[in-house]
């Protein structure tokens, strides 16, 4: 337990762009999307141009290990200083519901900052807000390259919060009608639509930090948890952007010692969402692996032998064969050569499938039967990926919202990559900055 105390939910102070910016240049994906789509990016940077865009301050995971990062690095926080320096912003001291219009529908949340004191990433933690899947300890670095030294936070960081009986922030969107409008815009590259309401109103945030109170009672805790203790003192889980909220966890507790209890980075700027949102989708997240030695099926045959079964397919019938896994049974699919497999554990190593395959890839890899992997989000992505004699994909089901936070209890926390909330564009935009230094 830490020895500062805090409370977990706080009021930001956000800098949003003034009037006359342009919001659909501005707002951008987050930076780990498209990770191997080359066309995605040099798209958005012909729309930005050279007008001011949160483009400018992020580093897309694509260019990693393309360019020279140190140089790109620099170039970001610069950018964001002359941002700062032109006065590009205007500041908003309040929360904000964030109405998100996506493929299937509408999905509410609520923008505020977390204490990072109430924050533990590591596997088996008992702090209120935990890491859903584990980390990729590599991908921290750059990132804690980018924040070091950095004036501003631009973050895509979602919180999910097991609220089934709506308390927090469905009450807050019945009320969109009456609150002021921050935002309200196209998002570019088809990604749909964003407005932003005000919040900052002494009785909403009451009720929200009532809320927030009610939901950490050992009453509550227990009737949804049922476990003694700690362990299921457990109020947020990441959703998305766990190596970002790990990166501005790493460097609080780098630096605390100096910066002192008050210091603006001890908190970071998320969204919170309802778990129980009915918008809300957990996508699968798929593999790609790229120069193999061997095709992977031939890996499987030999890793598994008798205890996975193969069957070739066409790839429309295995995309709709693997999503209709029925619980208690683990199947994905395979892609190399333009064929299509449809592969099923018998006995499978792991209480997940893509923690079956996960440390499959993981096992292989460490042989060097490949040169590398990567984390692809939607179908499309996926197909085009895969393509080249000696690339392999890897179809993975989706995972379900029933048992997602008593698994993370039990279990410490899910393997890394899990799921994705929501396809590749429907994931959070950059819009909203904050101080950090």
């Amino acid at each position: 337990m830490s020895a500062y105390s805090y409370n977990i939910l706080g009021i930001p102070e956000i800098l949003l762009p003034k009037p006359d910016i342009s919001m659909e240049k501005w707002a951008t994906i987050a930076c780990d999307q498209f990770t191997s789509n080359q066309k995605y990016w040099e798209q958005v940077e012909t729309e930005v141009g050279d007008q001011p865009s949160t483009l400018k301050i992020t580093f897309p995971e694509f260019y990693l290990g393309k360019i020279d990062e140190t140089a790109k690095i620099n170039a970001i926080q610069d950018e964001m200083r002359q941002y700062l320096a032109q006065e590009l912003f205007t500041n908003h001291q309040g929360m904000i519901l964030v109405e998100r219009q996506i493929d299937n529908g509408i999905r509410h949340g609520l923008l505020a900052t977390i204490d990072l004191e109430a924050y533990d990433y590591t596997k088996g933690s008992s702090s209120w807000i935990r890491a859903s899947e584990g980390t990729v300890d590599e991908r921290i670095p750059p990132r804690m390259r980018i924040r070091e030294g950095a004036p501003l936070e631009v973050p895509h960081i979602l919180l999910l919060i097991d609220d089934p009986q709506k308390k927090l922030i469905e009450p807050l969107s019945a009320l969109k009608s009456s609150l002021p409008v921050l935002y309200n815009f196209d998002l570019m590259m088809k990604s749909g639509h964003v407005r932003g309401y005000s919040l900052a109103i002494p009785e909403i945030e009451n009720r929200i930090m009532t809320a927030i109170r009610e939901m950490q009672s050992d009453e509550a805790l227990n009737e949804k948890y049922d476990l003694p203790g700690e362990q299921n003192r457990i109020l947020f889980a990441v959703g998305d952007g766990n190596h970002s909220l790990a990166t501005a966890k790493a460097i609080w507790e780098k630096h605390k010692a100096v910066l002192g209890p008050n210091h603006p980075a001890r908190y970071a700027l998320v969204e919170i969402e309802n778990l129980h949102d009915p918008i809300l989708r957990f996508e699968p997240i798929h593999r790609v692996i790229f120069e193999r030695e061997c095709p992977a099926l031939e890996q499987l045959q030999a890793v598994f032998g008798d205890e996975i079964e193969i069957l070739p397919t066409g790839t429309e019938a295995l995309f709709a064969e693997v999503d209709a896994t029925p619980d208690g049974s683990q199947a994905f699919g395979v892609l190399e050569n333009d064929q299509a497999f449809l592969v099923r554990f018998i006995k499978p190593p792991s209480a997940l499938c893509v923690g079956s395959v996960q440390h499959f890839l993981d096992n292989w890899q460490s042989t060097g039967g490949f040169r590398e992997i990567d984390y692809i989000h939607g179908t499309a992505d996926l197909l085009a990926s895969v393509s080249g004699d000696h690339n392999s994909g890897f179809y993975l089901p989706p995972v379900q919202k029933t048992g997602f936070f008593q698994g993370i209890i039990n279990d410490g926390a899910l393997p890394r990559k899990t799921f994705s909330m929501g396809e590749a564009h429907e994931k959070r935009f950059y819009i909203e900055c904050r101080r950090i230094l």
